[in-house]
């Protein structure tokens, strides 16, 4: 259907918007069965727990009385796969194939909830059957994540039936200047890790008298467990399709680019599918809505090179360029793609406009800090409870993260740090969880808040190795334009290796923090003037592990190999020989029943395996 003006797109979404409705509040008659389709869930096996509901429906003679729909992600990744069922609105976590019958027959033939696969609160056991009755989603505001986990990304009018292409509407009811002022009103600052203010960027475009501009999306998203433009990508393409559009119409450009890591198969997919879907109903190509507006939409693939994600890396690269970034000025806002005015923005960014010109820069500002409004999506992982995406107002503390949406630490372990900002970024300690987290807040912590990855460690976890994990990736990734990341990364991840192997002197602190200084201020972009952050927080934060490394020859963590040592405990040992059975390299040896057994600690490769080995905890590890 082709939506020729604002009037028809406002009829037919009203419309589409009565029969989501009428799917949640069961009006239609029929079930409605709701899978995650974000990746984590599709991995683990959300296209056979639909081949499998589809199989069980027929069996049973249900198909008549319920629906199977793939929506977005939901979020709370580690209770993965979910199946959620309305009109009821329950939500199953953990589902396996295995279970789809007993649901089909308990729930959607008799009415029956399985409360087996009810998530369960760890802390008071009461059994929770809706989604938003999650802790995990109890502080969440969705903004950027609209739409997500609720409607089919690949169904255009599930995305219109939820507000999808209002802010557009409403910005083409208005002047390209008031676009463009109402989103600077609203104080939303680049959610790609800068934190420049959106509205300033394109005010800076628009500004230019050029007859061809660009609106890029930068989707190459490459920070370690880092995963929140590309399931806003895949959940709601439409909104950031919309993002873009606005962004075109407030600064005067035609033509539109996503750039999206070819890793990411799903969202080029979706991107690709929603482009289309768009052009077929009016709402991209020439003369949109009948307003004499003309914007057009592509998709260009990243190779994977993390230096992309800078923006005049990723221009290049869509040129057809290497990706390697240039010296600025003049801006990419000035000169950027063929050297004609461009702004980048990245994927939550643009998601999040529609919203702005929807709701207004007043609502818009209800949310967040006064400096830092709205809110942003994290990806929180590592040694958390609960695993996955969430989208908090700004000024929600690190402790409100880790421990009221995270669910606190695995296995009842201590909390020792929190890494935020990606390889750009620093790792906080338990002194720091009372921070708001805001653009200016985590910056004064000693960390960024970056695009939005939060990995949390424990006890468990040595300081040195992750600054040595972030450094070796940052080396990896440089792409050697300039001398001081080429040579500084490897030289301070040199410093790192020989710390972690037993080999550092009290020298190494003094030559990490000249290498940080040159790379800070000599680099010619970001990866390398940050490059230094996780070495110069752990070292601030965590000194007593270097100073452990380097002075005891040891590793707090017993992370570091080459400060490792195995050893039996002859008083322990119980001649069982399961530890030398078990050894790859057969290097413990000893007479079953008879001798005690002994580790030769040269050859020994402290690999562990002995230790889950030994039923009688005669492993020792210093």
């Amino acid at each position: 259907m082709m939506y020729n003006s604002c009037e028809d797109l406002r009829k037919n979404a009203a419309r589409y918007s009565a029969a989501l409705k009428a799917k949640f509040s069961g009006t239609d008659g029929r079930k409605h069965i709701c899978l995650c389709g974000g990746t984590g869930c599709m991995s683990g096996g959300t296209r056979e727990i639909k081949e499998r509901f589809e199989e069980c429906l027929e069996n049973f003679q249900l198909t008549e009385k319920a629906e199977i729909r793939v929506v977005g992600c939901f979020g709370l990744c580690s209770q993965g796969p979910f199946v959620r069922i309305y009109p009821e609105d329950v939500t199953y976590c953990l589902v396996s194939e295995s279970d789809i019958e007993e649901i089909v027959v308990k729930d959607i033939r008799d009415g029956v909830i399985v409360e087996r696969l009810v998530y369960e609160n760890p802390d008071t056991g009461e059994k929770i059957r809706k989604l938003e009755d999650f802790t995990f989603y109890k502080k969440q505001k969705r903004i950027a994540l609209h739409g997500c986990g609720v409607i089919d990304p690949d169904n255009i009018e599930e995305a219109l039936g939820m507000e999808g292409f209002e802010g557009l509407m409403k910005a083409l009811s208005m002047s390209p200047e008031e676009v463009w002022q109402a989103v600077l009103d609203s104080g939303l600052r680049g959610r790609g890790g800068g934190g420049f203010p959106t509205g300033l960027k394109w005010k800076f475009a628009a500004a230019s008298d050029s007859d061809e501009k660009y609106v890029v999306c930068n989707g190459d998203e490459g920070d370690p467990g880092a995963f929140m433009d590309r399931s806003i990508l895949e959940d709601n393409p439409l909104a950031v399709i919309e993002g873009m559009a606005i962004a075109g119409y407030a600064i005067g450009a035609q033509q539109g680019y996503f750039y999206i890591r070819a890793e990411y198969p799903v969202a080029v997919r979706r991107v690709r599918a929603a482009i289309k879907m768009a052009e077929e109903r009016g709402l991209l190509g020439n003369d949109i809505l009948g307003t004499g507006f003309d914007f057009h939409a592509h998709v260009r693939l990243g190779a994977g090179a993390f230096v992309c994600g800078e923006e005049t890396g990723l221009l290049n690269s869509i040129m057809g360029q290497r990706g390697m970034p240039r010296s600025r000025p003049p801006f990419p806002a000035v000169s950027g793609l063929w050297g004609k005015p461009t702004i980048v923005n990245n994927v939550e960014t643009l998601a999040t406009v529609p919203y702005i010109l929807r709701h207004g820069t007043k609502d818009f500002r209800s949310y967040g800090t006064e400096k830092s409004p709205g809110t942003k999506v994290f990806c929180l992982g590592g040694k958390v409870n609960n695993v996955g995406l969430v989208e908090i107002p700004m000024g929600v503390t690190l402790r409100e993260l880790v421990y009221d949406i995270g669910g606190g630490i695995q296995n009842g372990r201590k909390f020792k740090a929190i890494q935020t900002g990606g390889p750009s970024g620093g790792s906080l300690p338990t002194a720091a969880l009372d921070t708001p987290i805001d653009f200016d807040n985590m910056v004064a912590a000693g960390s960024m808040m970056g695009s939005g990855g939060a990995i949390v460690m424990d006890e468990d976890n040595c300081m040195v190795d992750v600054a040595r994990f972030y450094m070796g990736f940052i080396r990896d990734e440089s792409c050697g334009k300039c001398a001081p990341c080429r040579i500084g990364t490897k030289r301070m991840l040199e410093v790192l290796d020989r710390i972690t192997d037993g080999h550092g002197t009290m020298q190494d602190f003094d030559e990490l923090e000249e290498l940080a200084a040159i790379c800070r201020t000599n680099s010619l972009c970001a990866l390398g003037q940050t490059a230094a952050n996780p070495i110069q927080s752990t070292i601030y934060n965590f000194r007593d592990e270097y100073i452990a490394h380097v002075v005891d020859k040891k590793c707090p963590a017993h992370v570091c190999k080459g400060l490792v040592r195995y050893s039996i405990d002859p008083e322990l040992c119980r001649m069982c020989s399961a530890c030398s059975r078990v050894c790859p390299v057969e290097v413990i040896s000893g007479t079953p029943g008879k001798t005690t057994f002994v580790i030769d600690q040269e050859k020994c490769i402290k690999c562990g395996t002995c230790v889950d080995a030994c039923q009688f905890n005669a492993i020792i590890v210093e």
